[in-house]
């Protein structure tokens, strides 16, 4: 079975489909935590095969096609830029796979309920790659709050900032590729918000936009019932410490840069006092957590856990969808399905 700690007996089969940089920390982490991992796939027999022969993975597919194809495979890690992990899941799904889907879920909430529902229907499981989520020291936090150690939660701050490139052409600045601050960013704080307080009941959000129409910078508050809140923030094109806050009547929760990464973190009472300071070291980027996870639910018979339902993934897109109607960012995807604008 797959332990808590992030390893695996390697009984299922990994598929990596895309090989860009995130699939190459992922394939990393499950190497190096005796996960099996057994196929990747690109648009290309080049890229696969470069991508296979850089990670000793045994199989190179020269399409997303033959990867989902292969009698071999039991899940497919989708490594492909959020654009295209509707279509991306959907064929894995289709093909019999589980599907672990890179943040953020979907470019909308209307093709992550696809994938959800296509995941129901078949009995498979699959889960949004937000690492951070199943690191260790979140686990922690969770802990922390559910037994009152700071008592009733206040305040949520989080923030992701990047100073990331700026040529208009990449695709983190391209309105056809999903681009913008807060897909790629701000889900961080966003699902961070979420799995401390929930879904908010209302959102207050405001953003700045670059030359070529996407989100540079995008702010938000996320207002709950007795009045908590959430304030989270994200932006492209200028870095900060990235720390985050838990603000609760009996004390606080202070998270060290770069807090969605496994770092330390330390619980203050009101008067300033060091009531627990936790670090725990993580093997690698500590992506291993999440296959670790989707690799229980597979072994236990379940399709969704408690630490991000699919479900949750569907409201998440949600939210983001509500911030971006109001800040005035829209993909061609809010009105029919995306397709790949490369030649």
């Amino acid at each position: 079975m797959t332990n808590s700690n992030g390893t695996s007996d390697g009984r299922l089969r990994w598929g990596i489909l895309g090989t860009g940089f995130i699939a190459g920390l992922q394939a990393k982490d499950l190497l190096e935590n005796g996960f099996t991992v057994q196929a990747a796939g690109s648009r290309t027999p080049e890229s696969s095969r470069a991508f296979a022969d850089a990670h000793g993975i045994a199989t190179a597919h020269g399409s997303y096609e033959d990867l989902a194809a292969d009698p071999d495979v039991d899940v497919i890690y989708i490594a492909t830029p959020h654009p295209f992990h509707h279509a991306n899941a959907l064929l894995a799904l289709n093909a019999g796979k589980h599907v672990l889907v890179e943040k953020a879920f979907t470019i909308n909430a209307r093709e992550a309920q696809e994938v959800v529902d296509l995941a129901a229907e078949k009995g498979l499981v699959a889960l949004e790659a937000m690492w951070t989520r199943f690191l260790p020291h979140m686990a922690r936090i969770r802990d922390i709050i559910g037994t009152g150690t700071i008592g009733e939660v206040r305040k949520v701050l989080a923030s992701h900032n990047q100073d990331l490139p700026k040529d208009p052409a990449h695709r983190l600045n391209d309105p056809a590729l999903g681009g913008g601050a807060l897909l790629d960013l701000g889900i961080y704080p966003i699902s961070f918000a979420f799995d401390i307080l929930g879904a908010p009941q209302r959102i207050l959000a405001s953003a700045a936009k670059t030359a070529t129409g996407v989100d540079r910078q995008t702010s938000a508050i996320f207002e709950y019932a007795g009045g908590a809140q959430a304030i989270v923030d994200c932006e492209l094109d200028a870095a900060s410490a990235n720390r985050a806050l838990v603000i609760g009547t009996d004390g606080w929760i202070d998270i060290e840069s770069t807090w969605y990464n496994p770092v330390p973190f330390t619980v203050f009472d009101n008067a300033g006092n060091v009531v627990e300071r936790f670090e725990q070291p993580v093997t690698g980027r500590g992506m291993q957590y999440q296959a670790a996870e989707l690799e229980r639910l597979v072994q236990s018979g379940a399709v969704a856990g408690t630490i991000l339902p699919p479900t949750e993934s569907v409201s998440i897109m949600a939210a983001m969808d509500e911030i971006r109607r109001q800040t005035g960012v829209t993909y061609d995807a809010d009105t029919q399905h995306w397709r790949d604008p490369r030649p």
